[in-house]
């Protein structure tokens, strides 16, 4: 009994942190492939920034604008946050279905590293 218990107020904490996950998905604003750069950065300092990406195997650049430049700088931040994200709701994802889907009858429990929990 004090299993159940234990087991339905996981699932709900899981279930709390899915929904959390999903919230900050919505919250996500614009997403793009790619790396951005300040020229001036480099050694010797040039002017200018580009950004640059991969089409069909091949390196494209484009020169930006100072405004296009923090603009992409956050779309490229927001795909990697959504990346993480997503990951993140996958692992928990699989934790809620081991917990909550009837399983199959075994003789010894799966690791974590079999269930793609860690």
């Amino acid at each position: 009994m004090l299993l159940m218990q234990e087991n339905r107020s996981a699932s709900q904490l899981l279930q709390r942190r899915y929904e959390r996950l999903r919230q900050r998905l919505a919250r996500i604003g614009h997403i793009s492939q790619g790396s951005v750069l300040d020229r001036s950065t480099l050694s010797p300092p040039r002017h200018g920034y580009q950004w640059t990406r991969k089409v069909r195997q091949k390196t494209v650049t484009v020169s930006l604008s100072p405004a296009q430049y923090q603009a992409f700088r956050q779309a490229v931040n927001n795909l990697r946050t959504l990346w993480k994200t997503v990951a993140e709701m996958e692992k928990v994802s699989r934790q809620i279905l081991f917990q909550t889907v009837q399983d199959t009858r075994r003789r010894k429990r799966l690791p974590k590293r079999v269930l793609g929990l860690i």
